[in-house]
C-alpha cells in the first residue's frame, strides 16, 4: 500500500470518470417514484381550469365513491389540520407585499394549474381518474398578464386583500448620479428586451413519498429536491410538526436546474395527508401537470439605457426593470431579480449606475430560480446594448468590449454594483477565443455576403461574461435580507479499515459531487481515490448543509471537505507523532504517509494512524479516540467565473431559419477539479442558454391559460438542434478560497443567450433590422425582416415624394 501511495497521482485536475455513471446509467438508481412502502396510498391533485376565479363552492365527497378512492381533503379540510402558507424565504424590502400561498386554493384561484383538492387512493390511476367527480363551482375574474398594465391605478387585482399588483420596489444607486453622467455623454442608447418565461425540464418530475411512523410520530419525507435540509426546516413551518421529528431525503434526484430548488405546496399537502390518515403516501407529476405547477424561470420587461462618449467609453449604466412574479411568491422569488442587480455592469468600468426593480404580480404560474437566477437575464441586457453600442458607434464589438472592461492587472476590483471581483483576465479568454473561432476572416466573409448581397447571412455575436457565484457570504446574504446563510458543512470520517467517508451538506442532483469531492478528500488525505466514500442527501446521516444551487457547491461544499481533510491531517499528526517517538514539527506527510524527517524509515501512513484511533491502545494523553474532523465554511466573497463566448449564425433571409455554424466559448473557471466534469456542465449550460434564444417560451393566451403545456407545444432543443461547441479554458485561480476554484454549473446558460441573438441581430443589422425577441423563432425573423423591408420601402417613398 505504500509504494501505491508514494506513486499517487495528484487527483485534483484529473478527468475522472463519476463513480456515479455506472449506477445511473445501469438502472441501479433510486428515484422518488421508485419509492414503495407497505400500504402507499397515492395521491392526485385537482387543478384550476382558470386563471383567476372565485371558489364558490367545492365538494369532494363524490369523489369518494370512485374506485380505490379512500378520501379527498380541500385546502380547507387540511387548514383545520394546521397547513399553514408556503415559506417565502427572500423579503427583499421591509414594505414587500407578501400575500397568503395556501398550498390548496381556499377561497380564490390566482392562475392555471392552482390546485384546489388532493384525491386519495390505492393506485395513481384511480386516483386520478377520480378527479373529475370533484365539483368546483367558479366565479371568473379578469386575469392580469401585462405587467406594465397590471400597475395601473384600476387594474384588475391578483390578491385583492392588498389593493395593488406592485410587490415591491428595489432600488440601487452607486456611483455619479446618472442624471449627471448622462448630461456630459456624446451618446445615450436606450433599449427594451424582453425576458420570455422559460419552464423548466428536468429529465425526472418532480416527486415526494411520505411515511409515517406512528408509534414514535416521526415522518421520512422522500423527495426528488435540490434542498433536503431547507425543505425540512419548512415543512416544520408549514405543517407544525416538531422539526426533530421529519427526516427529509432526497434520494437520487434527475436534475433540478433551479425548479426543485422550491418548497413545493405538493410537498406539504403529502406531509398534510400522511398525518391524517397514518399512511404512506405518494405524489408524482406528469410533464404536463409540472409544466403548469412547477415554477417557471425569467419573465422580465427590461427598459436599460447607457450613457458614452463618442470614443465608447462607458459612462453610466440605467436599468428599469418589471419583474413578473406569478401569482404567488415561493421561496427565492422576490429575490431572483435582485441577484441580476449586482450583475448588470458585468466586467465593465463606469462611473455611475442606477438598477430600480419593480416586482409585479400576475395572473400566471410563480417564478423562482432557473439556472442562472437573475445573472443570465443581466449578462442578456448589458451584452446586447454593449453590441448595440457598437453598432451605433461603428466600433468592432470586441473593440468596444475592450476599451471598457478590467483589465488584468487591475484585479481585485471593486465594480460599480459594490462587488470585489478577486481575480479575472478578460484579455487572455477573449484573445483565446478570437483565435480558436478565426474572427478576422469571419468578418471578412461577413463583408462579402453583404456586398453581394446573399440571402443567407452571416452573423456574429459576442458575449463576455463575470457571475457571481456561491450565494455567500451569510452576512452579505443578510444585508439582502435573506433568511438563510450561506455557509456549507462537510465531514471526514477515518474508518478503522482506513476507508473514508464524506459526509457534505450539499445536495447533489447530476453535477457529480461524489466523484469530486473524493478527488479532494484523497489528495489531501493521500488515500487512493476508490477508498473515498461520499454521503449525502439525508438530514439525518447528513444533519447540517445548506444544500445546492446557484453554483456554489465546490466553492463552499467542496471547500469545506477540503477543510474538513486538512483538519483530519493535523489530527493524525499528532497521534503519529506520539506513536514515532517525535514532535510534531518533525514530521513530513506526503502522500497519505507520516514520516520522521532525516528517517524515511520511520514512518506510519494515515490508514494506520485510524486504525490507532480506533484500538485506542496509545493515544496522546488527553486525546478523544477519532481522528474525525468536520468544518463549515462561510466564505469571504462570492466566486467571479468568467470568459468569452462567440458564435456565428447563418439566417436564411427568405425563410427566417437560423442555422448555427459555428460555437467557441473559453471560460475561466479558476482551478479545474474534474475537466471532464466541467466540460459536461459547460455543454449543458449552452443547450439551455441557446434553448432560450431560439427555441423556448412560456407562451398564455389573452385568458391566461398555457398554450405551451406539453413538449409537443414547448420546444426544448435536442442533439439535432445544437452545434458542436469548441470548448476551452483559461485558469485564474480564485483568491478567496484555497483550492481556487470557481462555480462552473451556471456559466454556459449565462454567456451563450446573448452570444446567439447578438449574432442574430448582427446578421440582420444591414438590413435595418435592430431586434429580433426572444426565442428567436424562423416566424419572428422573416417578420423582422419583412418590417424592415417595409420600413426601407416607407422611407424611399417619402423621400421621393418629398
Amino acid at each position: 500500500m505504500t509504494e501505491t501511495l508514494e506513486s499517487r497521482e495528484t487527483e485534483v485536475g484529473r478527468a475522472r470518470p463519476r463513480k456515479e455513471d455506472a449506477r445511473l446509467v445501469t438502472g441501479q438508481t433510486t428515484w422518488t417514484d421508485n419509492i414503495t412502502a407497505p400500504g402507499l396510498l397515492h395521491l392526485a391533485m385537482l387543478r384550476s381550469p382558470m386563471a383567476h376565479a372565485r371558489i364558490d363552492r367545492i365538494d369532494v365527497s363524490p369523489a369518494l365513491d370512485r374506485p380505490g378512492v379512500l378520501a379527498a381533503f380541500t385546502g380547507r379540510d387540511l387548514a383545520a389540520d394546521g397547513l399553514g402558507s408556503l415559506p417565502c424565504a427572500w423579503p427583499v424590502t421591509e414594505d414587500m407585499v407578501l400575500p397568503d400561498h395556501p398550498p390548496l386554493a381556499v377561497d380564490e384561484v390566482r392562475h392555471a394549474g392552482d390546485p384546489v383538492a388532493v384525491v386519495v387512493a390505492r393506485d395513481r390511476y384511480a386516483a386520478a381518474d377520480a378527479l373529475e367527480a370533484v365539483e368546483v363551482d367558479y366565479t371568473p375574474l379578469p386575469p392580469v398578464l401585462d405587467l406594465e398594465a397590471a400597475l395601473a391605478e384600476d387594474a384588475p387585482l391578483v390578491h385583492s386583500d392588498k389593493g395593488t399588483n406592485r410587490c415591491y420596489v428595489w432600488p440601487l444607486a452607486t456611483g455619479e448620479p446618472y442624471d449627471a453622467v448622462r448630461e456630459r455623454a456624446d451618446v445615450v442608447l436606450h433599449r427594451r428586451y424582453l425576458q420570455q418565461r422559460l419552464i423548466p425540464n428536468a429529465m425526472e418530475p418532480r416527486s415526494v413519498v411520505v411515511t409515517p411512523q406512528a408509534a414514535s410520530g416521526d415522518y421520512t419525507v422522500h423527495s426528488a429536491t435540490q434542498i433536503p435540509h431547507i425543505l425540512r426546516i419548512m415543512l416544520a413551518v408549514v405543517t407544525g410538526i416538531p422539526e426533530q421529528k421529519l427526516r427529509v431525503i432526497a434520494p437520487d434526484v434527475g436534475g433540478g436546474f433551479g425548479s426543485k430548488l422550491q418548497v413545493y405546496g405538493e410537498e406539504a399537502v403529502a406531509l398534510a395527508v400522511a398525518r391524517r390518515l397514518g399512511r404512506p403516501v405518494k405524489w408524482t407529476e406528469s410533464r404536463s401537470e409540472g409544466y403548469l405547477a412547477t415554477h417557471h424561470g425569467r419573465g422580465q420587461i427590461q427598459d436599460i439605457e447607457v450613457a458614452a462618449t463618442r470614443e465608447g467609453r462607458l459612462l453610466g449604466l440605467k436599468v428599469d426593470l418589471l419583474a413578473d412574479m406569478g401569482a404567488y411568491l415561493m421561496l427565492v422569488t422576490p429575490g431572483i431579480p435582485i441577484l441580476g442587480a449586482f450583475m448588470f455592469p458585468a466586467i465593465y468600468k463606469m462611473e455611475s449606475y442606477d438598477f430600480r426593480c419593480t416586482g409585479v404580480f400576475t395572473t400566471r404560474t410563480p417564478t423562482d430560480a432557473y439556472r442562472g437566477a437573475g445573472r443570465p437575464e443581466a449578462t442578456f441586457a448589458i451584452e446586447r446594448i454593449m453590441d448595440d453600442l457598437a453598432a451605433e458607434l461603428a466600433i468592432d464589438p470586441v473593440e468596444l468590449r475592450r476599451r471598457n472592461w478590467i483589465r488584468h492587472e487591475e484585479f481585485p476590483y471593486t465594480s460599480i454594483a459594490g462587488l470585489t471581483y478577486d481575480s479575472g483576465n478578460y484579455e487572455a479568454a477573449t484573445d483565446k477565443a478570437l483565435a480558436m473561432f478565426g474572427y478576422d476572416d469571419l468578418r471578412a466573409e461577413q463583408r462579402e455576403r453583404n456586398e453581394s448581397g446573399d440571402p443567407v447571412r452571416l452573423g456574429i455575436g459576442v458575449s463576455t461574461y463575470t457571475e457571481m457565484c456561491g450565494l455567500a457570504p451569510s452576512r452579505v446574504l443578510g444585508d439582502l435580507r435573506y433568511a438563510a446563510g450561506g455557509w456549507e458543512a462537510a465531514s471526514i470520517r477515518m474508518l478503522p479499515t482506513g476507508k473514508v467517508e464524506v459526509v457534505t451538506g450539499t445536495s447533489p442532483h447530476g453535477q457529480g459531487h461524489v466523484t469530486s469531492w473524493s478527488q479532494i478528500a484523497a489528495d489531501v488525505l493521500g488515500v487512493p481515490f476508490e477508498d473515498v466514500e461520499v454521503v449525502h442527501g439525508d438530514t439525518r446521516s447528513a444533519p447540517q448543509g445548506m444544500d445546492t444551487y446557484g453554483s456554489r457547491s465546490l466553492v463552499v461544499g467542496g471547500v469545506a471537505v477540503h477543510h474538513a481533510a486538512r483538519k483530519v491531517v493535523d489530527k493524525a499528526r499528532k497521534v503519529a507523532a506520539h506513536l514515532l517517538e517525535a514532535s510534531e514539527q518533525d514530521l513530513e506527510f506526503t502522500d497519505g504517509v507520516f514520516s520522521v524527517k532525516g528517517s524515511p524509515e520511520a514512518r506510519r501512513t494515515i490508514q494506520e494512524i485510524a486504525f490507532e484511533a480506533f484500538s485506542s491502545h496509545d493515544l496522546p494523553e488527553g486525546m478523544e479516540p477519532t481522528i474525525n474532523a468536520e468544518h463549515i465554511v462561510d466564505p469571504e466573497n462570492f466566486s467571479y467565473p468568467h470568459g468569452t463566448h462567440l458564435c456565428a449564425v447563418e439566417i436564411d433571409t427568405e425563410t427566417g431559419r437560423t442555422h448555427i455554424r459555428k460555437y467557441v466559448c473559453v471560460d475561466d473557471v479558476g482551478r479545474v477539479v474534474n475537466p471532464m466534469i466541467v466540460e459536461g456542465q459547460v455543454h449543458g449550460g449552452l443547450a439551455q442558454g441557446i434553448g432560450q434564444a431560439l427555441y423556448e417560451e412560456a407562451v398564455y393566451d389573452d385568458e391566461g391559460n398555457l398554450m405551451t403545456g406539453t413538449m409537443a407545444d414547448y420546444l426544448v432543443p435536442t442533439a439535432p438542434d445544437l452545434p458542436e461547441f469548441t470548448t476551452d479554458r483559461t485558469e485564474t485561480p480564485a483568491t478567496s478560497n484555497p483550492l481556487g476554484v470557481k462555480g462552473v454549473g451556471e456559466s454556459g446558460t449565462i454567456a451563450s443567450t446573448p452570444a446567439v441573438v447578438n449574432a442574430v441581430v448582427d446578421a440582420l443589422r444591414p438590413l435595418g433590422v435592430t431586434d429580433v425577441p426572444m426565442p428567436c423563432t424562423p416566424e419572428r425573423i422573416w417578420r423582422a425582416v419583412r418590417q424592415a423591408q417595409q420600413a426601407r420601402t416607407s422611407a424611399t417613398g417619402a423621400g421621393e415624394t418629398a
